[in-house]
């Protein structure tokens, strides 16, 4: 059995296929996961290109590791893992960011102090909701899985996770109210 636009094998069938010598279910389980993982390594600070490379160190990773993999995880959270760890792999090695400096040009400095506060209130706000609904929110909104996906990462059903992530910004909404911007009048 091949990959192809109808392979209705679960992640699990292809990770264990791949691990079996199938040649096509990683190229299947990577198209699967791509977008998400991309999405992934753009939040964790690289840029487009950077990114692409980010997850070819990771599914690099995967491939060999496949025949390691526990099923103690779903196989989307495993990936997840393993891209996060590749994003830090690759700032690590890239080490800081430096700019010569000179007399006659001295750094410009940004204000970020706006984006550090608002980032601080927005975590308060997310420590304020019940932790069901704060994992919802997390895992769809921030950490970019699937409904279908979150609800197998939190053992609950897809409208479960639905609902939850409604009320979860719902009441963020509430408690964020004040950071939006003005209506003009």
């Amino acid at each position: 059995m091949g990959a192809y636009p109808d392979d209705h094998r679960t992640d699990a069938d292809l990770l264990a296929a791949h691990a079996d010598g199938d040649r096509s279910a990683f190229g299947e389980l990577f198209r699967r996961h791509r977008t998400r993982l991309l999405r992934t390594a753009r939040r964790r600070g690289a840029s487009a290109e950077d990114a692409d490379d980010t997850l070819q160190d990771a599914m690099i990773s995967a491939y060999r590791a496949a025949g390691s993999f526990r099923h103690e995880s779903a196989v989307s959270s495993w990936l997840h893992r393993i891209t996060v760890n590749a994003c830090t792999d690759v700032q690590r090695r890239k080490g800081p960011h430096t700019v010569p400096l000179s007399a006659d040009h001295p750094p410009p400095v940004a204000d970020r102090s706006g984006h550090i506060e608002t980032a601080v209130v927005v975590r308060q706000a997310m420590m304020r909701l019940p932790a069901e609904q704060r994992a919802a929110v997390l895992a769809v909104d921030m950490h970019g899985y699937s409904v279908s996906d979150a609800a197998a990462l939190l053992n609950v059903a897809e409208g479960t996770v639905k609902s939850r992530c409604s009320r979860g910004r719902a009441r963020l909404a509430v408690l964020l109210r004040h950071l939006a911007p003005a209506a003009p009048g």
